[in-house]
């Protein structure tokens, strides 16, 4: 293989390379990102980066140019640097996104009327946010991207205390949440379901989690929905979130968390076959030779997670197995995620199924900070910690042990 091509710059693109070069790939290596911006730390952006001090408008009103703070705080999400990025010794083609794949001929059609034929392709194109219908007026905001951060962190910084409504209580929507009334604004959060997390952690352990909004000024409005949003003013910016029930909701600062679609659209006529992102087998590979995926894009054996780590372990699994020229290696990690929301650290690790019985073996949910095991048939299924970092990385390690398949020669 004397070329490969990686579509996406972000984390499973940069880890996809990264492991391109460790397994010993000596090729042409060429990275192709939508984004202008070098791969970054997406985590952050919807915590530490919205909070960092900032003395100034965080752009520049005439050039776009971050501000001194903002410039420091996006330093601190770089996965890279220049001694490590010419190590990798990559073509890499930013700002540029791809729109067509032949996976036949393994040819990559780019928005700039460039053509790249390549002999692999690791697809890593990740995922874009759900929008609400309709127009999306000014103060109105989806959190994905750094240039997302820096409107909101901008919509943000730039007066006195706003009222902020955040729609979806899931983990961005909570973090955005937690920073928001960090920074002194008046928050509420609407969750269309009983209960945020109610699918990722059962109702008992989400109903312990959605009291943090609470113990922080943060209102909780639960089983509404959203009909759509208000502005008026000469710049048309939002006013009001309007509820399903009719409700109006005043607003300065809206951000929409309700979730991602996998970015797939590119390859619609492909061949690939697509469902919930590209449908792969366990080991990252598609239906079509020398072309794999992962990251949030990535369907693997079924399933699709959206997960710091899942598209770390992904990116090497679906390396190995380019390489290989067929499915050598496959990805059972065991699934996991964390959370940072009012201070406090929510890690879970494993799979929770309704009917599984959770048990606080550590620590009182009083004191947001516990330790909780997932329980069904007398076997722990998961774990839950609330600011419980080295019990829980011990109890995810002896779960993985026991959940872990023979590996695949």
């Amino acid at each position: 293989m004397k070329s490969v091509t990686v579509i996406g710059a972000s984390l499973a693109g940069l880890y996809a390379a990264r492991a391109l070069r460790a397994q010993g790939y000596d090729g042409h290596l060429t990275i192709v990102g939508a984004e202008q911006h070098l791969p970054y730390d997406r985590p952050p952006l919807s915590k530490g980066f919205l909070t960092a001090p900032a003395t100034a408008p965080d752009t520049a009103p005439d050039t776009g140019t971050p501000s001194a703070e903002t410039a420091s705080a996006e330093a601190q999400l770089a996965l890279t640097d220049a001694e490590e990025i010419a190590g990798l010794d990559a073509a890499w083609l930013l700002g540029t996104r791809a729109t067509g794949l032949d996976p036949h001929r393994r040819a990559i059609r780019l928005d700039t009327g460039r053509t790249l034929t390549t002999d692999g392709v690791v697809l890593a194109t990740g995922a874009a946010p759900r929008r609400l219908p309709g127009p999306a007026p000014a103060g109105s905001h989806t959190l994905r991207t750094l240039d997302d951060a820096r409107a909101l962190r901008a919509d943000l910084t730039g007066g006195g205390p706003a009222r902020v409504v955040v729609i979806g209580g899931g983990f961005i929507g909570a973090e955005v949440a937690a920073s928001c009334a960090a920074l002194g604004h008046q928050v509420t959060v609407v969750e269309a379901a009983p209960l945020p997390l109610v699918p990722q952690l059962g109702y008992t352990m989400a109903e312990l989690c959605a009291r943090l909004h609470g113990d922080h000024g943060v209102a909780l409005l639960t089983g509404t929905g959203v009909r759509g949003l208000h502005s008026a003013g000469g710049d048309d910016r939002v006013t009001a979130v309007e509820l399903a029930d009719g409700r109006l909701l005043p607003a300065d600062v809206v951000v929409t968390g309700i979730g991602v679609r996998p970015a797939t659209g590119w390859l619609e006529g492909s061949g690939l076959p697509l469902g919930d992102g590209v449908r792969c087998d366990a080991g990252c590979v598609t239906t079509i030779p020398a072309v794999v995926a992962a990251g949030d894009v990535a369907q693997v054996a079924g399933a699709r997670a959206e997960h710091w780590t899942n598209a770390t372990e992904q990116a090497a699994t679906a390396v190995h197995n380019l390489l290989a020229g067929h499915t050598a290696r496959t990805h059972h990690a065991l699934p996991y995620f964390w959370s940072d929301q009012y201070g406090v650290r929510i890690q879970f690790a494993g799979r929770y199924r309704p009917g599984d019985v959770p048990r606080i073996v550590e620590g009182s949910p009083d004191d947001r900070s516990f330790l909780a095991r997932y329980e069904r048939d007398g076997r722990t299924t998961a774990v839950l910690a609330l600011n419980r970092p080295r019990p829980f990385m011990r109890l995810r390690r002896e779960l993985a042990r026991a959940v872990q398949p023979a590996a695949t020669a």
